[in-house]
């Protein structure tokens, strides 16, 4: 059952990523979901370089991934991100619901000042 749950997650994450690139101007915020952290960067494709990251292991929290700690997440990367002069970007979900920890996360990036 999880090879068909990956391959559908993979499948979605193509045609995402076909429609939306990271530029200078406004980079793109990919986040990985795992049963025991989050993890998010901010990529500008038209370089090929990470610009900032954060996850849950900078966090220092041990807990698991609970919505408390998704926002933390995207706090912390909001932070990074306006610290680095970035302020709007371009969201990708990596095939993810916009449920749950990802909504939780989104909510917490945009609350620490990015626009998307």
């Amino acid at each position: 059952m999880a090879g068909k749950n990956r391959e559908r997650r993979e499948r979605i994450k193509m045609g995402v990523r076909k429609k939306i690139s990271g530029t200078t101007e406004r980079p793109r915020l990919s986040i990985f979901r795992s049963n025991t952290g989050i993890y998010a960067q901010i990529i500008d494709d038209s370089k090929g370089v990470t610009l900032a990251a954060a996850s849950t292991v900078e966090l220092g929290k041990k807990t698991g991934l609970n919505a408390e700690n998704s926002k933390n997440v995207g706090k912390k990367i909001a932070e990074k991100a306006l610290s680095s002069g970035i302020e709007s970007i371009v969201f990708d979900r990596n095939g993810y619901l916009y449920h749950g920890n990802v909504k939780a996360f989104a909510e917490g990036a945009r609350e620490g000042g990015l626009k998307f």
